[in-house]
This record gives structure tokens, sequence and C-alpha cells, in this order.
């Protein structure tokens, strides 16, 4: 969590600048020198306290280590479309999986100072304060966050959210990992995310399953950080946002 913190204060040296013009990668998603300096600084922290861990993050890549059991996950400004367009909702992911399983996880949003962390049997914590997921019934009485229109249908999932939205109270763009932290604090019902790489969710099953909530793929598997794709909601609206995801859902739950 201090990790987090301190890279997250070292992006706000950037943030609002103009000093982090972004260069494009060849997946043509954009990265800065503050991306670059934060992650070199949680990869630094880590080794110096855990030398056989192995690291991977969206940067740098893998680092094995010399230990197969312990691996953080690690993105350093989640966001960085938002982080250059002085948008405050960029974030700071660190992820702790341990024999396969994530147990830790720390997600710091600078710009707002908001600190949502977990770990296994801890509880899950707002800047301190426990969370949890809403008690919301049916989905038609609750909030669907996402990140970009545009990538449902690029990857193939346009008739999916058509049906979610159609059944959902409401929709917002409260994107990246922002929207899947608002879902653990009780103030999003449901977040989609059609494209994800590990960096990006590695924190979030350890802090849904602690907030009482759901992290995993749109198949229902839960805590699964590598299946390219990720959906945060409530256990109570997991099989109605599932059967809209299956095509099955025939409208939105009655109660």
């Amino acid at each position: 969590m201090q990790t987090a913190y301190e890279a997250g204060r070292l992006t706000l040296g950037y943030f609002g600048t103009g000093r982090a013009r972004p260069e494009f990668k060849d997946d043509e998603s954009p990265v800065t020198v503050a991306d670059r300096e934060a992650e070199r600084l949680i990869r630094a922290r880590i080794s110096s306290r855990y030398p056989a861990h192995a690291i991977l993050g969206e940067e740098y890549g893998v680092d094995e280590g010399a230990g197969g059991d312990h691996r953080w996950i690690v993105d350093p400004i989640d966001g960085t479309k938002a982080f250059v367009r002085g948008v405050p909702l960029y974030g700071v992911l660190i992820g702790l999986e341990i024999e396969g399983f994530c147990e830790v996880g720390a997600a710091y949003f600078p710009a707002l100072d908001e600190m949502v962390c977990a770990a296994t049997g801890e509880g899950c914590f707002s800047n301190g304060r426990r969370a949890h997921v809403s008690d919301t019934q049916r989905l038609r009485d609750g909030i669907a966050c996402f990140t970009d229109a545009k990538g449902f249908e690029k990857y193939g999932r346009e008739e999916e959210w058509r049906r979610i939205q159609a059944a959902a109270g409401d929709a917002r763009g409260w994107s990246d990992a922002y929207g899947h932290a608002l879902v653990a604090t009780g103030r999003a019902d449901l977040m989609l995310d059609p494209a994800m790489n590990p960096w990006d969710a590695g924190p979030f099953p350890p802090i849904l399953r602690e907030a009482g909530g759901f992290f995993g793929d749109w198949s229902g598997n839960e805590g699964n950080v590598y299946a390219d794709e990720g959906l945060s909601t409530t256990p109570t609206l997991l099989p109605e946002v599932l059967r809209h995801i299956r095509g099955g859902g025939g409208g939105p739950d009655r109660g």
C-alpha cells in the first residue's frame, strides 16, 4: 500500500503540468515518462524487500525472480489516456499473486487521494474505512460502468453490452480501474471490461472478494486476471448479469 502511494505521488509531479507527453507503443497505447518512473520505483521497492519475488509490469515486462510462488503484478498508471488529458480517475495498481492466487491488492488514485486495498481474510478498505459492495437487488436499479464504448464492438462484445445497457438502470463511463473500485466501494454495481491485461486486473480479485463482491471473467470464473477481460459486480447481481451476457436475460429481473 505504501509503495502504491509513493508511486502515485510521483505521478502527481507530472499530472496536469504538460511535462508528460505521450509516446505510443506497438499496440498504439500511450506511455509517458511518469509511467516508466513510477514502475521503476515500484520495482525497486519490491526488489529491495522481496528479492526472490517475481514481478510482472506493464512497462518493463517480467522479472521471474528466484522463486516461483510469489508474483507482483504492477500497472504504474492505469488510465494513461486519462492521465495525459488531466482527468483525475487514473490509478496505480499493485497486486500480489501467491501460488497462482491473487491474495493482496492496492489501487491508489493519486489525483483523488483515494486508496482502495485488501488482503485475503483482512477485509477491503477505502481510505482506512471498511468497504462493501452495494446491496442493489436488480440490475434495473443499478449503475453499470465501462471504459470505452467503442471497445465492446472492437472486441466482439457489442451485443452483450447492448443487453446490459437495456437492463441496467444507468450506464456511466467511469472508466478503467476506477470503475472496479466504485463497485468494491458500493458506489456502482457493475463494471465491464471487454479487454484487460493482467496488470489492469491484478489487485481486483482480493479487493472485490474482501468487499463481498465478485471479480472475474464474463463466463463467471472468479479471480482470473489472465482472462483478457474483466467483470466486477455483486453476488446478488452476478446471475442476472451472466444471463444477459449469455443472451438469456429476457429483460431485467423483477424481484
